[in-house]
């Protein structure tokens, strides 16, 4: 052997180093699983898998299964479009960003369902909300009807695109709801009866534009929601604690 030579060093890995883990990566990871595998095929030790370490190992960067869905979710609604500021009616506006709420929720699989059951705090959700806020003041809606009406117009938002994305994926619901009326009796349910066309009518963004412009129109129109008993006696025995101190 030539002492001379210089030695050559052989490297013991069979495949590429790995990326270093960080809380980035895990949820872009968790992302692209949810896409290919859908819900189902979504959870810690899957993520771990494809992150090529150990399940353990990602509670460095996140809480649980249900902390890794709010982060997704926020990260997923960073492709929502907001609205530039006058740029048409405020309830136009209103609609073309609930319109891309949807099809950001509805667009990618599984991404809805998680919707319906996380409440997502990140930075993008919080301008979605703001926006929304927004707007609704602007068309003259009071405080507390504005408040309340952000939380009605993304759930019925989030249940819509839930539903139809188990629609899409399932290709059998509408089907049986189809196959049901087609068969209804007359004489037992004759308002069903004569309106089946209409039931299983209208396109589903004709459906949903209709469906947006009753809920806004019912929280722009609508009453100012008022203090329950129940609120109003927890305030008084909170006054009263604090008074006996």
């Amino acid at each position: 052997m030539n002492e001379g030579a210089p030695r050559e060093i052989v490297s013991r890995r069979s495949r590429p180093a790995k990326a270093p883990l960080s809380r980035d990566v895990v949820v872009s990871t968790a992302l692209e699983i949810l896409e290919r595998e859908g819900l189902s095929g979504l959870s810690l030790r899957r993520v771990a898998a494809a992150l090529d370490t150990g399940a353990a190992s990602l509670y460095v960067y996140l809480a649980n299964l249900e902390e890794l869905h709010s982060l997704m979710l926020d990260r997923a609604l960073g492709a929502v479009r907001l609205p530039k500021a006058r740029s048409s009616p405020w309830r136009d506006r209103l609609k073309a960003l609930l319109l891309s709420y949807f099809r950001v929720l509805y667009e990618r699989q599984g991404l809805a369902q998680i919707a319906m059951s996380t409440i997502p705090f990140g930075p993008n959700s919080l301008r979605i909300w703001e926006m929304l806020l927004g707007l609704l003041k602007e068309g003259g809606v009071e405080d507390i009807k504005a408040a309340w009406g952000v939380d009605l117009l993304t759930l019925y938002v989030t249940a819509i695109a839930a539903e139809r994305s188990l629609r899409r994926e399932s290709g059998q619901v509408l089907r049986r709801v189809e196959t049901a009326l087609s068969t209804v009796s007359e004489e037992e349910f004759p308002l069903i009866f004569a309106f089946k066309k209409a039931l299983l009518g209208g396109e589903g963004e004709t459906r949903g534009a209709w469906a947006l412009d009753v809920i806004i129109g019912g929280i722009v129109g609508g009453p100012v929601p008022h203090r329950s008993p129940r609120d109003s006696s927890r305030k008084t025995k909170a006054r009263g604690g604090q008074h006996k101190k």
